[in-house]
């Protein structure tokens, strides 16, 4: 039977959500698969011709895994709370994490997703070792950097449109100590927070901002840097990390609540809480990478229009004075936000719509308004002119003629994708918007 299935922003359709362990039974004629429904837009949407859509959540065994090389089989249904909470104790962790532990290992890789450390150690695909896949013959396929490689790579990053993902080999990360040493530096504005990405060097592989995006003139760009390490066994706790305590959001709220004047309130709040002063600290892990974990369904925050995000990446030839050029920009079309988190990239990936490129990534939460799609417009015509990008695991708006412009890579791509799929049967409701799919 048909049920509500959405994205984390609040799109949604409705679809026959197929629910089994057994992958291959459900994806025989399924277009899509998906995880946890942690993408933001529509790309773990069906399309409308064909509303079904292979929920992968059940099929989270752990298959195989070497103690001690650390590469684990898993099927995609596993989350990373799953890999944290079984692995972590044993000293292991996945190599590369999101800002939120509640998406799938499958997710993970369709996405190609990046953290902290991207400039490290790159986005997860670099550590995905092997992949089966069902693609859009019907056939069940494996795949690796150096077996049937033009799939792997068109996988890694390709939104799960070169087929569904049956299981995974990652290599995961060996640490010394389950604890996080955090750095805390508060900065004045967006010049000074890249001064202080330069200061903090080598030394700290994980780092992000938190940017305030309601502040003008002096003040515009001010934030917190936040840097961290695997603390040493000698560094560390003799106990293990204690799990956050968590609460909720009950209901959705109005919509006034994350309206301008409580944004401007938050931004404050929040900047006056760091102290001027540099901190370092030891902190659980959960704390450092998943903050927003700690408050489950604060996306009921936004109220029932819901919130987009547009995260883009803009190359690092573009110069940092760019990131201060869209930072005005936003303000100038009124897009206050609640969350504006900043990092810099490394190197572009080898998956081929991945989206992390040498630069610096933007993350904006927007509430829908009557103006998100000018807002959006204008965001993209922007990115698109300085040769940057948008991430397709958060956009629900971005328009098919930006997209085309900001992804040269999308003809190559195409190229595989049919080599695998003739009839284009694996389709979403996102690569109908911007790939040109058939509806």
């Amino acid at each position: 039977m048909p049920s509500k299935v959405s994205g984390w922003g609040g799109t949604s359709v409705a679809a026959d959500e197929r629910k089994s362990e057994n992958l291959e039974a459900i994806t025989r004629d399924a277009p899509l698969s998906r995880g946890l429904g942690r993408s933001y837009g529509d790309s773990s949407l069906p399309p409308p011709d064909r509303p079904i859509v292979a929920a992968t959540a059940l099929a989270d065994r752990f298959l195989a895994f070497n103690e001690e090389t650390g590469e684990l089989t898993a099927e995609p249904g596993c989350s990373v709370a799953d890999l944290v909470h079984t692995f972590l104790p044993r000293g292991w962790v996945t190599p590369v994490s999101p800002g939120t532990q509640f998406v799938t290992l499958g997710g993970m890789v369709a996405a190609d997703v990046h953290g902290k450390n991207h400039h490290v150690d790159g986005s997860i695909g670099r550590h995905i070792r092997r992949l089966r896949l069902r693609v859009g013959t019907g056939a069940i396929v494996e795949c690796s950097p150096t077996m049937e490689p033009e799939l792997f790579w068109a996988t890694i990053g390709g939104m799960g449109l070169t087929g569904h993902i049956l299981d995974v080999t990652l290599q995961m990360k060996r640490v010394p100590s389950p604890w996080i040493i955090g750095y805390r530096r508060r900065v004045r504005d967006i010049d000074e927070y890249f001064a202080a990405v330069r200061d903090a060097g080598e030394a700290w592989p994980y780092r992000v901002g938190w940017i305030d995006c309601v502040s003008r003139g002096a003040k515009l760009g001010r934030g917190v840097l936040m840097c961290g390490r695997w603390a040493t066994a000698d560094e560390a706790p003799s106990k293990f990390p204690p799990h956050p305590h968590r609460w909720s959001v009950p209901f959705m709220c109005p919509s006034w609540v994350m309206g301008p004047a409580a944004m401007r309130v938050f931004n404050e709040m929040v900047y006056r809480m760091h102290s001027p002063a540099s901190r370092v600290h030891i902190m659980a892990p959960e704390r450092f990478f998943y903050p927003l974990d700690t408050v489950r369904h604060w996306n009921r925050l936004y109220g029932r229009r819901g919130f987009t995000q547009h995260q883009s990446v803009l190359p690092e030839s573009a110069g940092t004075g760019v990131v201060r050029e869209m930072l005005e920009l936003l303000t100038r079309l009124g897009g206050a936000t609640f969350l504006c988190v900043i990092k810099d990239c490394g190197d572009q990936g080898q998956g081929m719509l991945s989206f992390p490129m040498r630069g610096t990534t933007i993350a904006l939460d927007l509430p829908i308004r009557d103006n998100t799609q000018r807002v959006i417009d204008e965001l993209n015509e922007f990115v698109a002119g300085h040769g940057g990008r948008v991430y397709l695991a958060k956009d629900a708006f971005t328009r098919p003629e930006h997209f085309r412009r900001m992804e040269p890579r999308l003809e190559a791509f195409d190229r595989v994708r049919r080599r695998w799929d003739p009839e284009g049967r694996i389709r979403s409701a996102q690569s109908i918007r911007l790939f040109g799919d058939r509806q």
